[in-house]
């Protein structure tokens, strides 16, 4: 079982076992590269974005909670997930500022590089330190401030699920998770050996230039995952722009749709794409072959095995 061994730093104040029935406190993570250590279970935890919440959410973390933050400002929250916040306020609709997060009295908050922190701004891991507030950064999102090697891959959402789970004690719950989702797409149909896979595009948003997943961001694995290929893969960054003359050249057989779930939502991007003079000339605007998925679908959370499954069954119909 190698996964808990390079999660934690064993440090001769830490030892972590693999079968531990709880947290032995402090514990220090991998933060990006950097050692975070923990000093006891937070009791105070500030959760940003919908697909950090739905983490701590799957981990039954609420009772620890003392908000979430970045919702409601980009998209709405549907019932279910409603139901799981409860009582638990969502301290600023969009990304919050330091005072903000401080009139919480929090002690851990859960965010990334462009997932509620901006480099340079007042909210980041160096300015929440001197107030007692440890921050777990997102792992996707370590690409803006880190040099990494390999593409996106599933352990993106993996490991963030283990870190937790040994922040909050919930290491067993943890790894339950991600055995069950590891045989989820285990269980996927593969392309046969040698076979022309379907190549894919995320459209997220834009006009002039698309807004799309590069080979670092969670859906240049999710498509893999699903036996695809993802056509902006030669972009050596996380979420950025690229040509609708790239995205036409390399002529999609299949094409997701972000829905942020507004007024027009996904509809509006497929409209577009409709009647634009280079895309409406791609197999998969000509085909209509699209698949929309919400955000917390294509932004690392437990909502992407669900979408992965369904890409599945968009690229391999029975």
């Amino acid at each position: 079982m190698q996964w808990l061994a390079a999660l934690v730093l064993t440090l001769p104040m830490t030892v972590v076992h693999v079968h531990a029935a709880s947290t032995q406190y402090p514990v220090t993570v991998n933060n990006c590269g950097s050692p975070l250590t923990i000093e006891k279970r937070p009791e105070r935890a500030v959760f940003h974005d919908i697909n950090m919440s739905e983490m701590a959410f799957v981990l039954d973390l609420q009772g620890s909670m003392v908000g979430v933050t970045g919702i409601s400002g980009w998209y709405k929250m549907s019932e279910g997930f409603k139901q799981k916040l409860g009582n638990i306020p969502e301290l600023a609709s969009k990304y919050p500022i330091l005072e903000t997060l401080l009139a919480a009295k929090p002690d851990f908050f859960f965010a990334g590089w462009g997932y509620g922190m901006t480099v340079g701004g007042d909210v980041t891991p160096q300015t929440l330190a001197p107030y007692g507030i440890d921050t777990l950064v997102l792992t996707e999102s370590c690409v803006l401030t880190h040099k990494v090697d390999e593409p996106a891959s599933m352990d993106l959402l993996y490991r963030d699920i283990e870190k937790l789970g040994v922040i909050f004690d919930r290491q067993d719950q943890a790894h339950a998770l991600v055995t069950g989702w590891k045989a989820r797409l285990a269980a996927l149909p593969k392309p046969a050996m040698g076979a022309n896979v379907p190549k894919v595009f995320l459209y997220d948003s834009g006009e002039d230039k698309p807004f799309t997943a590069g080979k670092y961001a969670m859906p240049d694995a999710m498509i893999r995952a699903a036996g695809a290929h993802n056509v902006t893969h030669d972009m050596t960054t996380s979420w950025a722009t690229t040509s609708w003359e790239n995205v036409a050249n390399a002529n999609p057989d299949v094409i997701i749709l972000l829905d942020y779930q507004t007024a027009s939502g996904a509809n509006s991007l497929q409209h577009f794409l409709e009647n634009h003079p280079l895309m409406q000339h791609t197999n998969a605007v000509k085909n209509r072959r699209y698949v929309k998925l919400r955000y917390e679908q294509l932004t690392p959370g437990p909502a992407n095995v669900d979408a992965i499954e369904k890409l599945s069954q968009a690229f391999y119909p029975k």
